[in-house]
């Protein structure tokens, strides 16, 4: 499958997922405002994949002719308010603040930054494998298993998060089917997930969203697995708006849970849910579809990009250390410490 970031010879190309799965665009990141603007019209999205690219981005700025510490701070200020919610973006702005106020001044400080955006990248990257390892275990055989929104490798280099977790489950044989769910407004299950499962020769049905309660009701999903953009110090969870109801039903038909993320994703910072930032995006993208208006010409539209799943929905959350469950501020504490 393509790849939806690729560096070599100091160059950055992303992946153009807006534009998947019927074409293969790649995009060159120059610099920090490329990044920022990959990032803001989710040319790149996913939490991870979005830190990786603002490093990345920030690296690359840093290298331009007559850059310096203070250019480079408002830069990286630009790039971390790209996208409020996904604390990925947050961790590799502050790595890369914290290596400028401590080498800003040197002559190499480019290829340092180059560098740690590497370390940063490879980081993330064997994350992912490490949940798919973990997660699996969670998974019966026979399984199927729902999922939402995207969080696969086009989200999350190289395996992904919850897709990590169901392509090591289907390796070991435990995989029945997976539901992915189209994820109205961007439809990102139905464009992205569904392209990841096709290649990776994974059995799969796409569902409208509002089909998930009546399969469980009808005793067709044994698990529900996603990703995250955020989680809190208690376990609360932002993720892809619509993420939340999944898990009230999840809960009402006693089906188990699971959030698939790395520990860049822990935010212990932040009490609750409740603190966590949700961004609200242009109503342009909900009434619009495919660049043409379904709605009436002076609808108003609301679109919020994420929501909050509260801890005592979600049965464990998967990380590169292990699971936590219960999900609850001890044990997120216990996993944090372990980074």
């Amino acid at each position: 499958m393509t790849a939806p970031i690729i560096v070599r010879n100091g160059r950055v190309l992303v992946l153009d997922q807006r534009l998947l799965p019927h074409k293969i665009k790649h995009v060159r990141i120059k610099n920090a405002d490329d990044g920022c603007k990959a990032i803001a019209d989710m040319i790149v999205r996913g939490a991870p994949l979005i830190g990786i690219v603002a490093f990345y981005s920030l690296a690359l700025e840093a290298g331009k002719p007559g850059s310096n510490e203070r250019s480079l701070l408002k830069k990286a200020g630009k790039v971390n308010s790209a996208r409020p919610t996904a604390v990925n973006l947050n961790e590799a702005v502050r790595q890369f603040t914290l290596l400028l106020e401590k080498h800003g001044q040197d002559k190499n400080f480019a290829a340092l930054a180059m560098k740690k955006a590497a370390e940063f990248h490879r980081k993330e990257v064997k994350a992912s494998e490490l949940i798919g390892r973990h997660g699996a275990k969670l998974i019966k055989k026979g399984s199927a298993i729902m999922t939402y929104c995207n969080a696969g490798a086009l989200a999350a280099p190289d395996l992904g998060t919850a897709l990590a977790v169901i392509f090591e489950a289907h390796r070991l044989g435990k995989v029945k089917r997976v539901y992915t769910c189209e994820t109205r407004p961007y439809l990102q299950g139905m464009r992205l997930t569904a392209f990841e499962l096709e290649a990776a020769g994974v059995p799969f049905r796409i569902i409208s969203d509002n089909t998930a309660g009546f399969l469980m009701k009808k005793g067709m999903v044994d698990a529900v697995v996603v990703g995250a953009d955020r989680i809190a110090g208690n376990g609360d969870t932002a993720n892809k708006v619509g993420t939340f109801t999944l898990a009230v039903l999840a809960k009402h038909h006693g089906i188990p849970f699971y959030v698939a993320a790395p520990l860049t994703t822990i935010d212990m910072s932040l009490r609750d849910g409740s603190e966590i930032p949700i961004e609200e995006r242009s109503d342009g993208e909900l009434v619009n579809i495919a660049g043409k208006r379904f709605a009436p010409k002076k609808a108003r539209g609301l679109y919020f990009g994420f929501d909050v799943t509260d801890a005592d929905l979600i049965t464990a959350i998967i990380t590169e250390k292990g699971v936590v469950s219960p999900v609850n501020r001890a044990n997120m504490k216990k996993i944090a410490k372990e980074e």
